[in-house]
């Protein structure tokens, strides 16, 4: 039987691996549609927390590992951003705000995220990883509807991007429990349901 230390592991390596599938299906999507299929301020929050979690503040065993295989994907993500997001930009709009945006809300994220860690004496950055799914789960449905298309998203990466919260929410319900995060958790899966509904929406609609 397991015990409570094996049960934890195998959520932490399925949040771990459900994520790590999601962005290469990111990544793959992105080069067929040759569009970006992660919205902007998610990459900057993303690349942030990981860079942080992974070189300033380290987690432990495994998790650290994962965090940087993340991290090395999201940077194939953010350059897949940065080479298809332009042709998304009105027309009139110089190239160059297109990259001082970018940069701008990726030097924000990185000091607001680690503002939080020590506001919230958080150095496992749960709170803010908790608190910045939710959000990556309300772009994603923005990134959607705005295009009207499924450039760029699959309904196989919004299941992955499910699975790999679920499994966190439960090993935090189970194991470090706090009201916070148990609403952030209820909301995130709420808002991936939602996105997975819309994208069979669009797939019915298209035929796909």
């Amino acid at each position: 039987m397991f015990n409570q230390g094996d049960f934890l592991s195998i959520l932490q390596l399925g949040t771990g691996l459900f994520w790590i599938v999601t962005y290469i299906l990111i990544i793959i999507r992105g080069y067929q549609d040759e569009n970006y299929g992660m919205p902007m301020v998610a990459i900057c929050a993303n690349i942030s927390w990981e860079f942080i979690f992974t070189f300033i503040l380290p987690h432990s065993g495994p998790q650290k590992i994962i965090t940087l295989i993340w991290f090395l994907l999201d940077i194939i993500i953010m350059m897949q951003y940065l080479k298809y997001g332009r042709k998304e930009i009105k027309k009139g709009t110089s190239a160059d705000y297109f990259y001082l945006s970018f940069f701008i809300a990726l030097g924000f994220s990185f000091f607001i995220i680690i503002a939080m860690t020590f506001e919230f004496n958080d150095v496992e950055g749960k709170y803010t990883a908790f608190s910045q799914n939710l959000m990556m789960s309300g772009l994603f449905i923005s990134l959607l509807l705005s295009r009207g298309n499924t450039s760029g998203q699959s309904i196989y990466i919004a299941i992955f991007k499910m699975l790999g919260s679920l499994f966190a929410a439960v090993a935090f319900f189970i194991y470090f429990r706090t009201d916070l995060i148990t609403i952030l958790s209820i909301a995130t899966f709420v808002y991936d349901w939602i996105y997975i509904v819309l994208l069979r929406k669009f797939y019915r609609k298209n035929r796909i």
